[in-house]
């Protein structure tokens, strides 16, 4: 109660001040990132037999290939995606995904996976894709320079 008192009587200077409002962290003020687009920086071309694939699933099948591979864009000249329906309109696991991936100055990466519905067989496709990719090109990192005679 007496430290109050005395507050009132301080000139306003001597008195505490209120403390600022805390200014936002950078990572809240760092603007928003897009989707990743870095499959502008290698061609995709996707290829369908015996299934009708539209926008919406073409759009997944890029959007999907960026985040996996975007950072080994430098690396890759090209990818190519085969969507076959194996069976037909039979049913089961008929969805065939095969990728190839064309690697600058090393040999391709081919991936295929089959699964029943196309999404899945893409994801699979991908993932492993992915490892292989990333194995190729640990292997030509760790490869040791030949010495010149």
């Amino acid at each position: 109660m007496r430290i109050r008192k005395l507050m009132r009587t301080l000139p306003p200077t001597a008195r505490r001040q209120r403390r600022p409002e805390r200014a936002p962290s950078r990572a809240s003020t760092a603007p928003k990132r897009a989707a990743p687009a870095e499959t502008q920086k290698f061609p995709v071309h996707i290829r369908a037999t015996q299934i009708d694939l539209g926008v919406v699933e073409r759009d997944y099948i890029r959007r999907k290939l960026g985040s996996k591979l975007g950072k080994y864009a430098d690396s890759v000249e090209r990818v190519s995606v085969r969507i076959e329906d194996v069976n037909g309109p039979r049913g089961g696991v008929d969805q065939s995904c095969r990728l190839k991936i064309v690697l600058r100055g090393l040999s391709s990466v081919v991936f295929e996976s089959r699964d029943a519905s196309l999404s899945a067989a893409v994801d699979a496709a991908l993932a492993g894709a992915q490892r292989a990719v990333r194995r190729t090109l640990e292997r030509r990192r760790m490869k040791p320079l030949r010495r010149a005679p």
